[in-house]
């Protein structure tokens, strides 16, 4: 496929998506708007546009790329994804009543009244790195292929090709942030999921199998192994530490994420948001299933042709763009940018929200949508892409790793201390924390992870962490709260009880 035909392809999709942005934003471009979509969002559009928000790009190249990795992977990454699912149960059942109970904005505010000042900053804080280095891990997915397979064939460099992908999504996010959002992120859901669909096909078709026997085939192959039981201390892949990773990381990098929960907390009730979240996590398990039957393909497919790629994440852009033809190339395209820029554009509007509210207090200020506020929010928007694109910038200068080990790792690290406040908050409310001691917690508690993480081997009996680190993590920031906290007086857990309506409220959840 050319590389002036994918252009003009992008140019297209990015088209849709701003005559959408226009039709959503025309009536209404307020702070409201932008923030929470009036509260008043359809949870059928939330639930299926948060799959390509969850999925990403990442999903979409690296799982079917991990498949048939030297390291032995198969569809070892299914086990990760179960302790998704029991995450998202978790979500919906415990952290949800309570933002819906304080009518949360930015969910950091919770932390506020639970936990002190500093403690709230901290949390915040938190989440804009984690984010902007995770979603930039994402988008520079993305922006590795465009430049590979178009913008290097007109000598356009790797920085202006970041600075294009980043204007395009900052100009239909802008006006209408997450009222825009929810709409085309479910449009750039259903590329996403028709893409894996087609994608099957055409291999299936490639290969000459029909889908009873690609389906043989696949179990038949040596890519399949589903469970791993072997090798408790020394194997990443054992069974209890995929899916009790996969558990806690979904209750942070999703429970505790701004970015998600934004679009939950723009529904008009609890109800509704439950409805959302079951729903979302039966489809969630069921694509992730094909993402690893379409590696599995992918591999077969190779090993016919005799083609090899430097990297794993090339494996999938490398087949769909120079070996299937025309069309199989332009629905791979369409995958990829709707998963990439589906999750890229919510993240601008919620590091937007989050800095707004949590860092600038819009949600304190009576005169929120006025048109003063609007600008400053505008500006907030252009600072967070300008971020972005600096920190793709820089992942291309030093990565040399997968690019969904690399996400997963750093979210060990940088969202484990979140685990660690929402925790105490809510399971220990008759103690209060030196707040100013907070931050300073939260940053030695990664420190002892990733000195843990180099040297388990050796301090544990050949133990080898993986995603399960982010338990350790939560748990250390835990411990260090309580051992700098105190037992709160009874006049100090009245007022912190009525300056958040309600937050102490682990008898009601549990």
């Amino acid at each position: 496929m050319s590389p002036g035909v994918l252009l003009t392809f992008i140019i297209g999709y990015f088209l849709v998506l701003l005559i959408i942005s226009w039709l959503t934003s025309r009536k209404s471009s307020d702070n409201d708007t932008f923030f929470v979509a009036n509260r008043n969002s359809k949870w059928y559009l939330v639930a299926f546009g948060m799959i390509g928000t969850a999925l990403s790009g990442v999903t979409f190249i690296s799982v079917p790329g991990k498949v048939g990795a030297v390291t032995g992977d198969e569809f070892e990454y299914f086990q990760f994804v179960l302790g998704n699912a029991a995450g998202f149960v978790v979500i919906a059942t415990v952290l949800l009543p309570l933002y819906y109970r304080l009518k949360l904005t930015s969910i950091y505010s919770y932390i506020e009244g639970a936990l002190g000042a500093w403690s709230y900053k901290t949390a915040a804080g938190i989440f804009l790195i984690s984010r902007i280095i995770g979603s930039s891990f994402r988008l520079y997915l993305v922006v590795i292929v465009l430049q590979k397979f178009i913008f290097d064939s007109y000598h356009v460099p790797f920085f202006i090709t970041g600075l294009i992908c980043l204007l395009l999504i900052w100009s239909y996010t802008f006006k209408g942030g997450l009222k825009t959002i929810i709409i085309t992120d479910s449009l750039q859901t259903l590329f996403l999921v028709s893409s894996v669909f087609l994608s099957m096909y055409f291999i299936c078709q490639s290969l000459h199998y029909n889908i009873f026997e690609a389906v043989d085939a696949i179990k038949k192959s040596s890519y399949s192994k589903v469970f791993f039981f072997d090798n408790f201390l020394t194997s990443k892949f054992h069974f209890s530490k995929a899916f009790l990773g996969g558990l806690f990381i979904t209750v942070a990098m999703t429970g505790l994420d701004q970015d998600l929960m934004q679009k939950n907390l723009s529904l008009k009730n609890i109800r509704e948001a439950k409805k959302n979240m079951f729903s979302f996590t039966a489809v969630f398990v069921v694509i992730n299933i094909f993402f690893l039957c379409v590696g599995a393909l992918l591999y077969m497919y190779a090993a016919k042709y005799g083609i090899t790629v430097e990297k794993t994440d090339y494996l999938y852009p490398t087949i769909a763009l120079k070996y299937l033809g025309l069309i199989p190339a332009m629905v791979f395209m369409l995958g990829l940018t709707a998963a990439t820029f589906a999750t890229t554009d919510s993240a601008l509007t919620a590091l937007t929200t989050s800095f707004c509210v949590d860092f600038l207090g819009f949600n304190k200020k009576l005169n929120v949508n006025s048109k003063e506020m609007v600008n400053v929010r505008h500006y907030v928007h252009i600072a967070f892409s300008g971020c972005m694109l600096l920190t793709i910038i820089i992942f291309n200068a030093i990565t040399n790793t997968a690019v969904v080990n690399a996400i997963f790792k750093v979210a060990s690290y940088t969202y484990g201390p979140l685990l660690g406040l929402y925790s105490f908050g809510l399971f220990l409310g008759n103690r209060q924390v030196k707040d100013k001691l907070v931050p300073f917690i939260c940053l030695i508690s990664p420190a002892i992870c990733y000195y843990l993480s180099i040297n388990s081997a050796k301090l544990l009996g050949g133990y080898v962490f993986d995603n399960e680190l982010i338990i350790v993590n939560g748990l250390i920031t835990f411990v260090g709260l309580w051992l700098t906290s105190s037992k709160k007086s009874e006049r100090l857990e009245v007022r912190n009880f009525d300056n958040i309506e309600g937050a102490n409220l682990t008898g009601d959840l549990l």
